[in-house]
């Protein structure tokens, strides 16, 4: 059964895309990086500054969700967008990586995996038909099936175990969302591991049972970018052309970058508010550690050009004594700019795809990384 398409593909420059995903909740400008509201908050950051640094969609984490408040909570104040007041395109992930990093507490077998609440140590389930469920209750305008991640390294018969066994939970996520309102989209997850036969076979099956979008899974969790990288030329050309891509869980503007150069289309990743919180900003100039002492006297803006009010107004000099004062503010300065970072580097890619330019933009992007603001860090 064919299932309608929301995306629509603009432009190309050589492998890089750019396009317009279409959700019930507004246009979605490709390529595109997803803020991480895990628990319907983005961490030190009012939900208009996030709109106004140029994001189009977020992330609502399902696990967390679901545990705290509860979907049907969530359902009865209107949906994340009205609870949250987002009130924006929002992508939900399945839970899968969460029940993952919960190794200890979790056994998974063919109908689902059970776990234990790190909130109060209660039992819970999770199917594939309970992930749908959840995320439907709280008004996802992008699902994801429910997967089972495995971290690398591993063993390949546990890789392929996993694969296997998310693309069965994949068909019964599939079924389970038949009948979801018009717009609102599932999307599956390629797993495999660091085995491309693996990831090819998993981008077969998928494409076989067809979905509004593809992620792929599984990375960015302990492998080298170059493996990382690798996987995600293994993997893209064997997921059809005219659907959105999406790379779980990355990364740094570099992982960004290149992942676009290879044909991804959407990401996320906490590490812009993450990194924030511990006194890390983004900048055209690579990463500056505002903690080091050399920038106690230095009363330069973080970049004097940036487009976001924030990075060209307070000195190195205050950013500094915020963050090794423990300030909140330091870290709710560093998070804004860090997303507007994240945020500029997606448009300007967006700007060179559609231009013809993408090559000598990726260029001159990771000179200024390599060169950097050496007299500052």
């Amino acid at each position: 059964m064919s299932i309608a398409n929301h995306f629509e593909l603009l432009g190309r420059d050589g492998d890089a895309r750019t396009g317009i995903l279409t959700t019930p909740h507004g246009a979605v400008r490709t390529p595109a990086f997803m803020p991480v509201g895990t628990l319907g908050a983005m961490k030190g950051m009012h939900w208009r500054e996030v709109r106004d640094a140029g994001t189009d969609i977020v992330l609502g984490n399902t696990y967390h969700l679901m545990l705290r408040p509860g979907a049907e909570r969530i359902v009865e104040r209107g949906g994340f967008q009205i609870f949250t007041t987002w009130n924006g395109p929002m992508l939900t992930d399945s839970g899968g990586f969460q029940v993952m990093s919960l190794a200890q507490f979790r056994k998974v077998k063919e109908h689902g995996v059970t776990f234990r609440s790190h909130i109060d140590g209660t039992a819970i389930e999770l199917t594939p038909e309970r992930a749908v469920e959840v995320q439907r209750l709280l008004g996802s305008d992008i699902a994801m099936q429910l997967d089972e991640c495995v971290r690398l390294p591993a063993d390949r018969s546990d890789i392929e175990r996993a694969m296997l066994l998310s693309l069965r939970w994949a068909e019964r996520s599939k079924r389970a969302f038949e009948g979801a309102p018009a717009g609102h989209m599932l999307f599956g997850i390629v797993q495999g591991g660091d085995i491309p036969e693996l990831r090819h076979a998993s981008a077969r099956g998928l494409t076989d049972i067809t979905f509004h979008g593809y992620a792929i899974g599984g990375l960015a969790v302990g492998e080298p970018q170059a493996v990382m990288l690798a996987m995600i030329e293994e993997t893209a050309p064997s997921l059809p052309q005219d659907r959105p891509r999406y790379l779980m869980g990355v990364g740094t503007p570099d992982d960004l970058l290149e992942a676009v150069t290879r044909g991804i289309d959407m990401f996320d990743c906490v590490m812009p508010t993450r990194n924030g919180r511990h006194g890390m900003a983004f900048t055209r100039f690579g990463q500056i550690n505002l903690r080091n002492a050399r920038h106690a006297d230095d009363p330069r803006p973080l970049d004097e050009e940036s487009l976001w009010p924030a990075a060209r107004t307070y000195s190195r000099a205050y950013l500094h004594h915020l963050v090794r004062s423990g300030e909140t503010l330091g870290a709710m300065l560093l998070s804004e700019i860090n997303i507007a970072y994240y945020q500029h580097l997606m448009q300007a890619m967006r700007a060179a795809i559609a231009e013809g330019t993408f090559q000598q933009f990726r260029d001159r992007t990771r000179a200024e990384w390599s060169r950097g603001d050496i007299a500052a860090r």
